[in-house]
């Protein structure tokens, strides 16, 4: 991938949505109103094409096939990974309207194999090559985003170099009679730093966000990456950069498959406020956080908003 810059202008198209162009001849500038939750879409990101439209279309392959081959990849009770409903804590809770497919992608060595599709047969080959570009794109995002606001370009970047990152892949049905009344994914915050999301249906607008007490549809871009700040970044930026409360609702007659990569900071180190962001005179909002146990606490829980994160904030 080229050098990435970006490009001296955002454009606010909708209430809580920020369009970036970057392009290889720019300068590096990021002007976001970062005490407000919002969402980023990404063009001109330099991941190729071909590598989005192999990913999506063998996700789409994957989803397609019977339950029964589905199923040859389920969740196990030793892992978070494979084929599966996600957070499912109790029998009579309501689950959400939806088909998912979790996967441990980077670092290579981490992958556990049982949980990866061999069919369609070039499935694991796109994961790979998407996974890599899209981690790299990442990284340079988080150097712009600690530029922005004073820091050292390598300040968040170091915290999640070569770090986790998850994939899940969602496929949505359409629900005629009830479309009004689930939902495809509950309200929620990702506890990870930064997620990168792709969709296919640009016509669906499934990805919503709250802001103000309102949810707001997201008009995701053909081949823009829409982007979320995650829990872990509004800690190690002491709520500089806010974590994006969102959900995702149901089409009457149309289908929506979206791919969502989870960056994850370091995990065997304690998580808080870096202190280059926090601005001098400021209150520090966090204290430190063992984030296996933030993490533990996360996915052994209903999705409940902003509550779980809530509940890390110093009084």
């Amino acid at each position: 991938m080229p050098p990435l810059g970006l490009l001296p202008g955002i454009i606010c198209n909708r209430p809580c949505t920020l369009l970036i162009c970057i392009c290889i001849t720019s300068s590096i500038l990021l002007s976001v109103n970062t005490c407000e939750p919002c969402e980023l879409q990404l063009i001109n990101h330099g991941v190729p094409d071909e590598v989005i439209g192999n990913l999506m279309s063998d996700v789409a392959g994957f989803f397609k096939q019977p339950l029964e081959d589905k199923k040859e990849w389920s969740q196990q009770a030793d892992s978070l990974e494979g084929y599966g409903q996600a957070f499912v804590v109790s029998d009579d809770q309501k689950l959400d309207w939806a088909d998912m497919l979790y996967l441990q992608v980077q670092p290579s060595e981490s992958r556990d194999m049982r949980f990866w599709p061999t069919r369609p047969a070039s499935f694991r080959r796109s994961v790979d090559a998407y996974s890599s570009e899209a981690r790299e794109l990442a990284y340079r995002l988080l150097e712009f985003m600690a530029k922005g606001v004073g820091a050292e370009p390598a300040s968040l970047r170091g915290v999640f170099e070569g770090q986790a990152q998850g994939m899940r892949m969602n496929y949505y049905p359409p629900c005629r009679q009830a479309a009004d009344r689930v939902l495809g994914l509950s309200p929620h915050t990702d506890p990870n730093g930064l997620t990168l999301l792709m969709q296919t249906s640009h016509d669906v607008h499934g990805l919503q966000v709250k802001r103000d007490g309102r949810w707001f549809a997201v008009e995701a871009l053909d081949g823009a990456f829409v982007v979320n700040v995650g829990d872990a970044l509004e800690i190690l930026s002491n709520g500089v950069f806010r974590s994006v409360e969102h959900r995702a609702v149901i089409h009457p007659t149309k289908e929506r498959i979206s791919v969502a990569l989870f960056h994850y900071p370091y995990q065997d180190r304690m998580l808080g406020p870096l202190p280059e962001l926090v601005k001098k005179g400021d209150k520090v909002q966090y204290g430190p956080t063992n984030y296996q146990d933030f993490l533990q606490q996360y996915f052994t829980a209903e999705l409940d908003g902003r509550k779980h994160l809530e509940r890390f904030q110093l009084e």
